[in-house]
C-alpha cells in the first residue's frame, strides 16, 4: 500500500524544498487569513517556484469569496484547491481546478454526509472538529469513526506525528494523510527533520 503524504501550512520557499526532499507527494499553501500559516498569493507563488516537477500544490480555503480564489489562481499555479468550510458543491467546482473536501469530524455521518453531497471531490479530507478553528488543531480524532464503504478517498488528518501516523495508517487504511503542526517547531515554521522522520513512518506503516 502506498500512503501519499501532504505536509501543509507551507509558508517558506525552503520549507516546500525541504518537503519535496522528505518525500511529501503534496504540498498546502492556506489562505485564510485566521490562520497563523496563512500567506499572501505573492509568498505563495515564491514557495510554489521552489516545489520540482510532480509534487502538488494545494490551496486550502475557508468559505471564500468567489474573487479571492480567483485572485489567488491568478497568481499562484495550484494544481488542486482545498476547502475547508462549508462550501456548497457549486463552489468547489466553478473554478476549472480539481478539489478536495475537507470534513471537520464529530461523529460518523459528518463523513457520510460530505461523501453524498461532494460527489465532484477528489477526496475527503477528515480532520479533527474543534470549535472556531477550521484544521491546524494539532488535534487527533476517533479514526474508529471513519465508515466502510465511502465513496471518496481518505485524506486522514488531526493531530498526526511521526509518532502516532504508523498507528493512525493501521488503524484507518487512508489514502494519504496531512499534517501540519507535527511537522513544526512553531506555527508555518516545519523543521525538516520532523518532515523525514514523519515520511519515514509512513513509509514503514504502508509496507
Amino acid at each position: 500500500m502506498h500512503v501519499r503524504i501532504k505536509f501543509c501550512g507551507i509558508t517558506r520557499p525552503e520549507d516546500a524544498a525541504a518537503a519535496a526532499a522528505a518525500g511529501a507527494d503534496a504540498i498546502g499553501l492556506v489562505f485564510y487569513p485566521d490562520s497563523p500559516r496563512c500567506v499572501t498569493p505573492r509568498q505563495a507563488a515564491l514557495i510554489c517556484a521552489a516545489v520540482p516537477p510532480f509534487v502538488s500544490r494545494v490551496g486550502l480555503f475557508v468559505d471564500p469569496e468567489r474573487e479571492w480564489v480567483k485572485e489567488v489562481l491568478k497568481m499562484v499555479p495550484l494544481d488542486l484547491l482545498q476547502f475547508h468550510g462549508t462550501e456548497p458543491v457549486s463552489l468547489c467546482t466553478s473554478f476549472g481546478r480539481p478539489y478536495l473536501k475537507g470534513v471537520r469530524v464529530r461523529e460518523t455521518r459528518d463523513i457520510v454526509r460530505a461523501d453524498k453531497e461532494h460527489g465532484p471531490a477528489q477526496a475527503l479530507l477528515l480532520d479533527a472538529y474543534v470549535a472556531g478553528k477550521h484544521g491546524g488543531t494539532g488535534v487527533p480524532f476517533s479514526w474508529a469513526l471513519i465508515p466502510a464503504g465511502i465513496v471518496h478517498p481518505v485524506i486522514l488528518a488531526g493531530g498526526l506525528t511521526p509518532e502516532n501516523v504508523g498507528a493512525a495508517i493501521a488503524a484507518a487504511r487512508p489514502f494519504a494523510v496531512d499534517v501540519s503542526g507535527g511537522i513544526e517547531n512553531q506555527p508555518g515554521i516545519k523543521d525538516s527533520g520532523k518532515m523525514c522522520r514523519f515520511a519515514a513512518a509512513v513509509l514503514k506503516a504502508a509496507n
